[in-house]
């Protein structure tokens, strides 16, 4: 899963903000109105989803080291600090100015319902539609901090004057480790892009679908040698995408160069997408994204480079959203790789879905049995935010991208009008038994491990491996336990490690060293596809 969307590069890995209240039965006087201008120093009409936000001035001011508030933002780890509300923006042109009502799309409530008092407020127009996914983005226009006291009888004016900057994805700030960054300006030099036209993608769509990612191959590697490698497939979570695979890139690369982990080729996919992340599972809506990795995109990878090109030298791992998709992959295909080892996976038996059985009679995502609301973000055991919080953000903040959205686009079947079909009805929380009976036939793992391992077992026990966190900030150690248990009573054997306290952010850190699971993991996997070679290699593990 992931979240803030710098941070939910991490979650996420679910990632998960959603949200929107419904219209409010006010009167229209009452509503809560802002005038909203395109600066007259820009040269072209926009489009977009504009976005307001409001934090109270106190409290904005508190979080800031000067008292300075530059920007507001939704925060999912705090999700009814900031208001937000939402309209679309069909045309605005230099030095226009339009109305806004906030009352109409608005979290946690109407505008016109906050508590009196001074506020700051700041206009976001997300240009490409994808705030949900990747938040403020190069492009998208943004408006000066601005202070209001509400109630006001005059609508204020905000001015859109400044565009977001692209960001050098090339770049680690100055807080990584020395190491790190001398590793991605290697990386930044040597890591091979990928860049591939996927032809069953294509016939999908109806127009060119790219497949995009990184290959990073270990030191020494020399393209006229006959010299072969293991391969490592590894994907993002939630709110990932190919500029924002850089730190597990200088990672393994400063691992391989130094010894620390074994030299294998590391090929780094882009699973995210308008949607949210396809995570490589044929979909209905999506199109058949793994049978263009499985199909397509690694027999051309294997016939550009030196790679084993067997199933006991491909490997998959990933985190959050990458985990599942990886633990999907490796169950699904298991003739084609030799082992998954899947970190903080999305849920993987639905009786489970971060919380809610999706299966029980009158099944609600947002309160349980009780009444007492679905918790869905939690810090070391205070609950930070809720299912319905979380959804109800995301709606606000647009239809596509967002993680909610973003199961629905795999797992649904299409709807009537195109789209997915909700699994869950955003008003009442109520599960749709129709929508998650599809679920459960074509991507419950867990089903389809218990149905199918007869057949499954030879070419898949022992190849699961899977980590997570017993204090998972999006509680899915919870369908990890109902997994084992499957697995268990199949009598599978399958690796599960709940580590203790750890949560989906700090999963990875060994000591002081915050990535060091990737060198149990790389050691795992070399151990399949070279045995041989493991008494020599281990005396460099522990440089």
């Amino acid at each position: 899963m992931r979240i803030h969307l710098l941070v939910l590069s991490a979650l996420l890995s679910l990632g998960l903000l959603a949200a929107c209240t419904q219209p409010t039965t006010q009167t229209a006087s009452t509503h809560r109105f802002f005038h909203i201008q395109l600066a007259g120093s820009e040269t072209q009409p926009v489009s977009g989803r504009l976005l307001l936000f409001a934090e109270e001035a106190g409290a904005a001011k508190a979080d800031t080291k000067d008292g300075k508030v530059t920007e507001i933002d939704a925060n999912p780890f705090h999700p009814e600090q900031v208001a937000i509300a939402a309209q679309e923006i069909d045309r605005l042109v230099p030095g226009q100015t339009i109305d806004v009502d906030a009352d109409i799309r608005a979290y946690p409530d109407a505008w016109s319902k906050l508590p009196a008092g001074d506020y700051v407020v700041q206009a976001v127009l997300d240009v490409h539609h994808n705030y949900n996914y990747l938040g403020r983005d190069a492009g998208d226009l943004i408006s000066d901090v601005t202070s209001v006291h509400l109630p006001s009888s005059d609508a204020p004016t905000i001015t859109l004057n400044a565009t977001v900057p692209a960001q050098d994805p090339w770049t680690l700030p100055d807080s990584m480790p020395a190491n790190l960054r001398d590793a991605a300006k290697a990386v930044h030099q040597q890591a091979q892009p990928i860049d591939f036209v996927s032809p069953v993608l294509t016939q999908f769509w109806g127009r060119d679908i790219h497949m995009y990612g990184y290959v990073l191959l270990p030191p020494g590697y020399d393209a006229s040698a006959d010299k072969r490698y293991p391969t490592v497939y590894f994907t993002h979570g939630f709110t990932g995408n190919k500029d924002r695979l850089l730190r597990p890139m200088a990672y393994v690369e400063a691992g391989m160069t130094s010894g620390q982990m074994p030299p294998m080729i590391w090929v780094f996919l882009d699973e995210s997408s308008a949607t949210g992340t396809h995570e490589f599972a044929d979909s209905v809506n999506n199109g058949p994204w793994g049978q263009a990795l499985t199909t397509e995109l690694i027999p051309y990878l294997e016939s550009k480079y030196h790679m084993d090109a067997d199933v006991n030298g491909r490997f998959l791992n990933g985190h959050s959203s990458g985990g599942w998709a990886t633990l999907w992959l490796q169950t699904r295909y298991p003739k084609i790789f030799g082992g998954t080892w899947s970190t903080s996976p999305d849920p993987s038996d639905f009786h489970d879905f971060t919380g809610p059985d999706l299966y029980a009679p009158h099944a609600n995502v947002y309160h349980k049995p009780d009444g007492t609301p679905w918790p869905l973000v939690r810090d070391q055991g205070k609950v930070l935010g809720t299912f319905e919080q979380f959804a109800q953000m995301e709606r606000v903040l647009g239809p596509y991208g967002g993680q909610l959205a973003s199961f629905e686009w795999v797992f649904s079947p299409r709807g009537k009008d195109g789209r997915p079909e909700q699994m869950f009805n955003r008003d009442t929380g109520d599960v749709d038994p129709q929508v998650v009976a599809y679920w459960h036939d074509h991507y419950d793992i867990a089903y389809r491990l218990q149905t199918n391992w007869p057949t499954l077992k030879p070419d898949l026990d022992g190849k699961i491996h899977l980590y997570v966190g017993t204090a998972d900030t999006f509680y899915l150690d919870g369908a990890a336990h109902k997994l084992k248990a499957v697995l268990d009573g199949l009598g599978a054997h399958a690796e599960f490690r709940f580590i203790p306290d750890r949560t989906h952010f700090d999963l990875y850190k060994v000591g002081d060293d915050r990535y060091g699971l990737f060198k149990d993991i790389s050691w795992a996997m070399y151990a399949v596809a070279r045995p041989e070679a493991q008494p020599k290699l281990k005396v460099n593990q522990g440089r």
